[in-house]
């Protein structure tokens, strides 16, 4: 089992200390909250530092004419998905309004 390590201490305004403790769950510490806020900002940036890779990856590949749609094509597309989706709602709406008809 390792031993618990110290952050160290952050100095603060007293009213960004008041809104930290105005905000404290029932039961959670001051070192509570910003323990799960430190935890969570470097899960984010391990996760953002991960993506730039990939990121890197899809432009490469799209500058390779791989994956990239030029504005018309993806408005297209999101027209037609508009349009499809407008249909299915119209079809349901008459077999439903059959049913409670008859």
């Amino acid at each position: 089992m390792s031993r618990s390590a110290t952050l160290p201490p952050v100095r603060v305004a007293p009213e960004t200390k008041a809104r930290l403790e105005a905000v404290l769950r029932e039961g959670e510490s001051l070192t509570q909250f910003i323990e799960g806020a430190v935890c969570r900002e470097a899960e984010f940036r391990a996760e953002q530092n991960a993506a730039i890779p990939r990121a890197k990856v899809a432009l490469r590949s799209a500058a390779k004419g791989m994956g990239l749609l030029s504005a018309e094509d993806f408005l297209a597309g999101m027209t037609q998905r508009a349009h499809t989706a407008q249909q299915r709602i119209r079809e349901a709406t008459a077999a439903k309004s059959k049913r409670t008809a008859g």
